[in-house]
């Protein structure tokens, strides 16, 4: 067995261990709003759930050059942000949205998705998503050292939004959902086998 000490590698070589050991990671992507009314797109799956109780999702933002990226900066002014699941149906437009633009251009614009409104909050969500979550910031915490700081936003989650065809009696059939994870490199997975496992008394 490998055994590495991360002190002796550079950030990149730590981040291909990483992405290449957690897997799959789920792909959130974001909607957020800047100050002047661009709606911001950005999908990131250093992502995942926090807690049900209020219910809470988890962001890890990385910087660029030390400055923050559109996405964090915009939900640090607004506090609100809307947060879908990478699905089959929409992987390809979203995937789009990872190219760098200037702040004043939108990446939904881009992608040739649709702007729909959210419930609670200012940001619209998008209407290709088969889930959106309406959040406010919870908390934002910076991590890291000086030459790779990042941004960790906790949301709370103030709206659910699920497609008829997914969502029965309060669960979401996951083959309909069909949600697309991130593994290492260029490579994604789609749901696999799924099987039963009961947990012991």
């Amino acid at each position: 067995m490998q055994t590495i000490n991360p002190s002796s590698n550079t950030a990149k070589e730590n981040y291909k261990l990483l992405i290449g050991s957690i897997i799959p990671r789920p792909i959130a992507f974001v909607t957020s709003l800047s100050a002047e009314g661009i709606l911001n797109g950005a999908p990131f799956s250093f992502f995942n759930a926090v807690g049900e109780d209020p219910p809470m999702i988890s962001l890890s933002i990385n910087r660029i050059d030390g400055r923050k990226k559109d996405t964090t900066k915009n939900i640090l002014e607004t506090k609100e942000f809307v947060v879908h699941i990478a699905d089959e149906d929409n992987i390809e437009q979203i995937n789009q949205t990872a190219a760098s633009l200037p702040s004043n251009q939108s990446e939904i614009e881009l992608a040739g998705l649709t702007p729909v409104k959210s419930n609670n909050i200012s940001v619209p969500g998008i209407q290709e998503s088969k889930i959106r979550m309406e959040c406010i910031l919870e908390h934002a915490i910076t991590l890291g050292e000086q030459d790779s700081l990042r941004d960790f936003i906790i949301g709370k989650v103030v709206q659910f939004h699920f497609a008829d065809d997914i969502y029965t009696n309060g669960k979401i059939n996951p083959r309909r959902l069909g949600a697309v994870s991130r593994l290492a490199g260029t490579n994604y997975a789609s749901i696999g086998d799924i099987f039963p496992l009961k947990r012991p008394e």
